[in-house]
């Protein structure tokens, strides 16, 4: 009887030991800051690359909104590809600073889409882009509205 309750434990501490470890290791290798996704192009290819629009998301290394909406804007990334280009801009690079000034970021993180085809400009406020399908519905209407001023200026 004790043989089988000893036995009965190890395995049972053997378990909580594996599992602690599971955690512990993926909790080390999760992203700590935005920058440690590396979705999309540069702004720069994405204005020059203007056949379709980009969904820019401005963001700051230590902004913990910004890491917690990062998998939803992965997801995205990869549900839109062929659709969208995926721009991630770091509002504390010096080198954005025109663009953070043009573009006018007050919050973080702040997505917009951004239409250099047709200098379009549309913000995504949180309570969209915090909702993953209404985000999809925003992101499907543009692209029907991008697709009937497509149809008008080809007439």
């Amino acid at each position: 009887m004790k043989k089988k309750l000893f036995i009965t434990f190890g395995i049972l501490l053997v378990l909580i030991l594996t599992s602690a470890v599971a955690i512990a290791v993926s909790f080390m290798n999760a992203p700590k800051h935005p920058s440690d996704y590396h979705i999309g192009i540069t702004y720069e290819e994405a204005v020059a690359a203007s056949e379709r629009p980009m969904l820019a998301l401005f963001y700051a290394d230590w902004c913990g909104y910004c890491l917690r909406f990062m998998p939803k804007y992965n997801i995205l990334s990869k549900l839109y590809k062929n659709k969208y280009n995926f721009v991630m801009v770091n509002v504390e690079d010096p080198e954005n600073r025109k663009l953070i000034e043009d573009v006018g970021i007050a919050g973080y993180p702040t997505v917009y889409i951004l239409d250099p085809k047709y200098d379009n400009r549309v913000l995504m406020p949180n309570l969209i882009y915090q909702d993953l399908a209404k985000f999809r519905v925003e992101l499907d209407r543009y692209l029907r509205i991008r697709g009937l001023l497509d149809k008008a200026s080809e007439k």
